[in-house]
């Protein structure tokens, strides 16, 4: 089921003039936040692997990051900072599911892919960034976490225990920098309609539908509109806070 028509216009910020960098931006919801931030005004920033689909050549609008490899990190933000001067705003939104196994079928390996993506990506990602937002004592950092880390998903130990940390690193990093002009929350999505969702079954994703108050999947759209309100001067007074955005799913 799709999202109904909305009735009122979604808000609108002016972000021009502002750096944006959206890690895992090539396709999905980091590519929806970055074009979210590109129709207020911001210069978004795609840190992946891959360029997205609308990267052009001639604007560095997209630098090759693997969120695993700290070296890779620190050169994106080198030639960032060396193009725009600065970041404001941060979203930590690149990860992946991994395999659905019951725990004790689990890969040692894969289990350790996904910590190294999910939880580990995003502290290296942050590590390399904050020291640039102390500098200009200004900054947002928005962390996409997954109600799968507030309420453990069954045959995703790995996937859940990943974004249960995310979470916690969010509320400690928050609480760290609550004096220095940056804000860090962070957003639980349930199930959204990506293309990922074609890889499953339809039962599989009936199931995740029929288990919203909402009965439908959220879009990437409304993950967006989220993460771009966080970013905004309208959120001033919330850091180390983790924003619901499951339909009414969640349970805390």
């Amino acid at each position: 089921m799709s999202a109904p028509a909305m009735r009122t216009r979604a808000a609108r910020y002016d972000f021009s003039g502002r750096i944006a960098v959206v890690t895992g931006a090539a396709t999905g919801i980091g590519r929806a936040i970055c074009e979210a931030f590109a129709r207020d005004g911001a210069v978004a920033l795609n840190w992946d692997r891959v360029p997205g689909a609308e990267d052009t050549p001639d604007v560095p609008r997209h630098f090759e990051v693997d969120i695993t490899q700290p070296a890779s990190i620190e050169a994106a933000l080198a030639a960032t900072l060396d193009a725009y001067g600065r970041i404001d705003y941060l979203v930590n939104n690149a990860g992946f599911a991994g395999p659905t196994l019951p725990l004790d079928e689990y890969d040692p390996l894969e289990w350790q892919r996904v910590i190294d993506v999910n939880l580990l990506g995003t502290y290296h990602v942050s590590r390399f960034v904050v020291p640039a937002m102390r500098r200009a004592n200004a900054g947002r950092i928005v962390n996409v976490a997954s109600l799968a880390g507030k309420e453990g998903t069954p045959n995703a130990s790995a996937y859940s225990a990943a974004k249960a940390g995310v979470i916690a690193m969010t509320k400690s990093l928050g609480k760290e920098l609550a004096q220095t002009g940056i804000l860090v929350n962070g957003i639980a999505p349930a199930a959204v309609q990506t293309t990922l969702l074609e890889q499953m079954s339809p039962q599989h994703v009936q199931t995740m539908i029929d288990k919203s108050p909402m009965k439908r999947l959220g879009t990437v759209e409304e993950v967006a509109q989220l993460v771009l309100w966080l970013c905004s001067d309208s959120c001033s007074f919330s850091t180390g806070a983790i924003f619901d955005l499951s339909g009414g799913r969640s349970t805390y």
